[in-house]
């Protein structure tokens, strides 16, 4: 689908006209997007606008990085949105000079459905031109990455505050599949941020003072989302390595608590083992009360061994 929209020199808004009427030139500026083009309307690329083969074929071809290449009369930009579910990038490709803006993306960008209502009602943008629309549709591009970035940063929160020992192991295979999250988001940012400031310190993109402003404005917000991106890896990180501790803390209370009994019933063994032999030479086992004895001479061993644990600190171990 096609969507075009105008200002026509006596500053009137067009809406979805046909693209004949732009050979005529009536408008002072205009926009059109190529939503979810066939295959049909991907060859007016070359055929009605005649941009670059290079251009065309990075539109057609796989997933590009972030960029900004220079032509005659336009700039060419790839820059990237987020599948909200997925979290995957997906290509947005703008042809931008002063006079036009040609959008192309395979799929739905809601973004600029804003931009168009906002065009539509708000005519004192009219006169800003396609450099304004550019900025306005970039800017909810990357307006719709914060949502995703405090959904995350909240779920961790809320995973930090009740991390324990029984809902340890499940909350750190969410925590690690918000770690995957994150490293999502931030293959895009990184680009897009890369991208603004090529177009801030690009010589060939003209920007009045007004409009850098704006593209500044959006350079901060991608700084922001960066920040964001890294403090939350870093809290995944250190929950993981919480993680790790309290399991090995976990692990070491369970190897006190077996080497203490194994340290108590050594020597209980051994007695016992001794007087199991069934030696005929064995005095003690004709004894009246050998067997009383004995288990006397045991307890006292293991109360012993207890009382000799708790004076050298071992179970200090065990308090929380």
């Amino acid at each position: 689908m096609i969507r075009t929209l105008g200002i026509t020199n006596n500053q009137e808004l067009k809406i979805n006209f046909p693209l004949e009427e732009l050979r005529n030139n009536p408008f002072e500026w205009y926009w059109v997007d190529f939503d979810e083009p066939t295959v049909e309307e991907e060859l007016l690329l070359d055929t009605f606008f005649h941009f670059h083969p290079l251009a065309i074929e990075d539109c057609l071809m796989r997933l590009q990085r972030p960029k900004l290449d220079y032509y005659d009369d336009y700039q060419f930009l790839v820059a990237h949105k987020l599948n909200e579910e997925t979290f995957e990038a997906e290509e947005v490709n703008m042809f931008v000079s002063e006079k036009f803006i040609v959008t192309f993306h395979k799929s739905p960008v809601p973004e600029f459905d804003i931009v168009r209502s906002r065009i539509h009602d708000q005519p004192q943008y009219w006169e800003s031109g396609a450099i304004f629309v550019a900025y306005q549709a970039i800017d909810k591009i990357v307006d719709s990455y914060f949502p995703m970035v405090y959904n995350i940063e909240d779920h961790l929160n809320t995973i930090e505050d009740e991390l324990n020992y029984q809902s340890n192991t499940k909350s750190m295979r969410y925590v690690f599949d918000l770690r995957s999250d994150l490293l999502h988001i931030r293959r895009t940012i990184l680009p897009m941020r890369d991208l603004l400031y090529r177009i801030l310190n690009s010589e060939r993109f003209t920007l009045i003072k007004s409009e850098r402003a704006y593209f500044v404005d959006i350079h901060d917000h991608l700084i922001k989302l960066t920040e964001m991106v890294e403090s939350n890896r870093e809290l995944t990180a250190d929950m993981r390595d919480s993680h790790m501790s309290m399991n090995a803390s976990r692990m070491n209370g369970i190897m006190m608590i077996l080497t203490i009994i194994s340290s108590i019933f050594i020597p209980l063994t051994f007695i016992a083992g001794v007087y199991g032999m069934n030696f005929e030479n064995m005095p003690e086992l004709h004894w009246h009360y050998s067997y009383f004895i004995v288990l006397a001479i045991m307890l006292i061993i293991a109360i012993s061994m207890l009382v000799w644990f708790k004076y050298k600190g071992w179970f200090d171990l065990f308090k929380p």
